[in-house]
């Protein structure tokens, strides 16, 4: 991308990356600048957070998913989701045990599989099965098994009755799923924000990622949690003591803020992305049910180097999310209108 970025034709148009482009709503960036001010802002937090912001975020759970969370067992703060990816794989897996991840999937996953010293196994995804595991497939003695609705880079929301399929399935392997809800709120057509802590018996068997990253724009303030299943909760908690010292208070002052004040900014953005994804439906076909990408199966002959050499135009190719990936690209909603309808123009050719 460099590369083609620095040589001749028009500007590139990068569509490759989930960075969203617009940021926290007035409110959440003026709680940060006011803590910030104090002059006792600037020490060590606490590595375990605060305990208003795990209460804000178990309060948004009760009222938005229906899950009811304790506050002090159930929610650990970390700094951003990506690292508690990575982070998890380190609690639950012991060197040369199995992980299952999704294929295709987030590729961030394997890494903290890699550093656990653990084995991974891939949990085939089809479009034919609406994205969801063959649970009958999956090997029976596994550390844990990572799932991700809406899905990160397929763009599909949670089949129905997975989440009950993915809880009957580690109760009786005894595997403990992670499931990663980034794009919680950011789902199209009418849908609703599905929890899979809303299962019953989930909670005994797993626990999920929220991130505030994409629901409310906070992508480099680097905050997030894991919540659910009380001894993982706490064994992210242990790690964390030994790795930081805490998140930067004013950020968590201002993931307050996010969480317990206006929540209009949530569904601006929603409604901001579902519009883009109909322009990219209607110009290439590209599918997505939620998050800020769409998922497209390219044309014979068309690649994700082609669409940059051929259109100056940059998707994210599909084997980069795993080997079922192949012959696909994911394209990104995050960023202005007008780049998003120029780059439209130059590659629905390819991909009609």
């Amino acid at each position: 991308m460099e590369a083609a970025a620095a040589g001749p034709g028009e500007p590139l148009i990068d569509l490759s990356r989930g960075n969203p482009e617009v940021g926290p709503p007035p409110h959440v960036v003026d709680a940060l600048c006011a803590a910030a001010r104090r002059r006792t802002a600037h020490g060590y937090a606490s590595p375990l957070g605060l305990p208003q912001l795990k209460e804000a975020l178990a309060e948004r759970y009760r009222s938005l998913y229906g899950v009811e969370l304790d506050p002090e067992r159930e929610v650990a703060v970390v700094p951003g989701t990506k690292t508690a990816v990575a982070e998890l794989a380190l609690v639950l897996a012991d060197s040369g045990r199995k992980v299952v991840l999704p294929d295709p999937g987030y590729p961030d996953c394997l890494s903290g599989v890699a550093l656990a010293g653990a084995r991974v196994e891939r949990a085939r995804l089809d479009a034919a099965d609406a994205y969801a595991p063959d649970f009958a497939s999956l090997p029976r003695e596994a550390a844990a098994l990572y799932l991700n609705y809406p899905s990160n880079p397929c763009a599909i929301c949670a089949p129905p009755g997975v989440f009950d399929e993915a809880v009957h399935w580690a109760e009786e392997t005894g595997t403990v799923v992670v499931h990663d809800l980034a794009y919680a709120d950011l789902v199209f057509d009418g849908r609703e924000p599905h929890s899979f802590l809303a299962v019953p018996g989930s909670k005994e068997v797993g626990v999920e990622l929220y991130s505030m990253s994409k629901t409310y724009g906070m992508a480099g303030w680097r905050l997030g949690f894991v919540v659910g299943n009380a001894e993982v909760v706490a064994r992210i908690n242990l790690l964390t003591t030994h790795l930081r010292s805490g998140v930067f208070r004013p950020v968590q002052e201002a993931g307050i803020a996010a969480l317990s004040g206006p929540q209009d900014s949530v569904e601006a953005r929603r409604a901001r992305y579902e519009a883009r994804r109909d322009r990219v439906a209607a110009a290439t076909g590209a599918r997505s049910e939620g998050t800020f990408f769409t998922w497209i199966r390219l044309p014979e002959g068309v690649t994700a180097g082609t669409l940059l050499a051929d259109s100056r135009v940059a998707v994210a190719p599909g084997e980069g999310f795993g080997a079922r990936g192949t012959g696909w690209a994911r394209i990104s909603l995050a960023v202005p209108d007008d780049a998003l309808d120029a780059a439209l123009e130059r590659i629905a050719p390819a991909l009609s």
